[in-house]
């Protein structure tokens, strides 16, 4: 938005055409997103006090959880309102990347928030029942990906990249559609998997996003996706903007959602984060390397499958507790040893992914 007006600005003044550096703007869209999280985070946690949306803790977990019964739950609306604000100022309007990776966050954190709303407003605790909830999560993601796969003018948009290996490519056709979809929606649920304890999802997904947005800038210069040997993506360079107020709003409700919480982002944020990572991975062609990078959210996703599956044929389980952290806490780590451990490990995996980059 503030770019047409920054164009329109600089026929009268030149001053303005600085506008259209992409690094300027994807810095003003952090600074943007991280300032509205952070200005509007103390009074939208004074509503959700005021209207008693409150957390409900289940009993048969790690005891030390009780105590944060009652904690105010769906600030994610915080961080989407951030992001969808922030890349609506900054971003380019008329790139089709921009309106596709806003309208999954949109409509993930949809869905997240109707699940959300009958948890804690409504009193039912099988909030939007799981037929219905991947149902919507389908149609959001089948939508994306049939779009994409629809409007790709090059082959390079819908061909599979394997990181270390830089000649393989392999038009997937067809197979574009069914790869996207469990990207977008597996990432979706392994975000809100992941978002068990003060922090843990956050930073992680503030990480991914910046990485991604590295891809996002150098799948759209031509130069240095020749130079780096990754597909070139016409217009996918805008995506910073949007992987920068991701960031931005991440670190900004960090602040209030650090331990001990003030606040958690609930179904309506993990959701859309994890929608929004995984529609920016298949855009920029890095599906495998968001798996890399996003290892402790595969952990968290795995550890449930498996704990689900053993107990299911042997009658056993594997874990104490799943998703993972839950274990570890009851093997008595304190919850914010897990917490910064399984950043120390996502900062680790952020950086293999990035040398992927050279590596190939």
């Amino acid at each position: 938005m503030l770019l047409i007006l920054a164009d329109w600005l600089s026929q009268y003044y030149s001053a303005f055409s600085v506008f259209n550096y992409l690094t300027l703007r994807a810095i003003l869209g952090v600074l943007t997103a991280l300032s509205l999280s952070l200005f509007f985070g103390p009074w939208m946690i004074r509503k959700l006090v005021s209207a008693q949306i409150g957390q409900a803790v289940r009993d048969d977990g790690p005891q030390s959880h009780l105590s944060k019964n009652g904690t105010p739950t769906m600030g994610g609306a915080l961080i989407i309102s951030a992001i969808t604000i922030s890349t609506l100022l900054w971003g380019d309007l008329s790139n089709r990347y921009v309106w596709v990776a806003l309208a999954v966050t949109l409509m993930f954190g949809a869905v997240g928030w109707v699940d959300d709303y009958r948890k804690v407003v409504e009193k039912n605790s099988r909030g939007l029942p799981a037929k219905w909830k991947y149902f919507w999560q389908s149609v959001a993601g089948l939508g994306a990906a049939v779009f994409l796969f629809q409007s790709a003018p090059t082959a390079a948009e819908t061909s599979l990249i394997l990181p270390f290996l830089k000649d393989f490519s392999w038009e997937m056709g067809i197979f574009f559609v069914v790869l996207t979809y469990f990207v977008i929606v597996g990432t979706s649920n392994a975000v809100n998997l992941t978002d068990g304890l003060d922090g843990l999802a956050i930073l992680p997904t503030v990480m991914v996003a910046s990485a991604l947005g590295v891809f996002a800038y150098a799948s759209g210069n031509i130069e240095f996706s020749a130079y780096l040997k990754i597909p070139y993506i016409i217009g996918s360079g805008e995506l910073l903007v949007f992987c920068a107020t991701i960031a931005g709003a991440g670190l900004g409700f960090l602040w209030f959602n650090t331990y001990p919480a003030q606040v958690f982002m609930g179904d309506v944020g993990a959701l859309a984060l994890g929608a929004a990572l995984g529609v920016v991975a298949v855009i920029v062609r890095q599906e495998v390397v968001l798996f890399i990078m996003g290892g402790v959210f595969v952990m968290e996703t795995v550890s449930v499958i498996l704990q689900v599956a053993s107990f299911k044929l042997t009658g056993r389980r594997i874990f104490r507790m799943a998703p993972i952290h839950h274990h570890f806490e009851l093997k008595g780590w304190p919850e914010p040893r897990v917490i910064v451990r399984f950043w120390i490990i996502t900062v680790v995996l952020v950086l293999i992914g990035l040398a992927t980059l050279k590596l190939r």
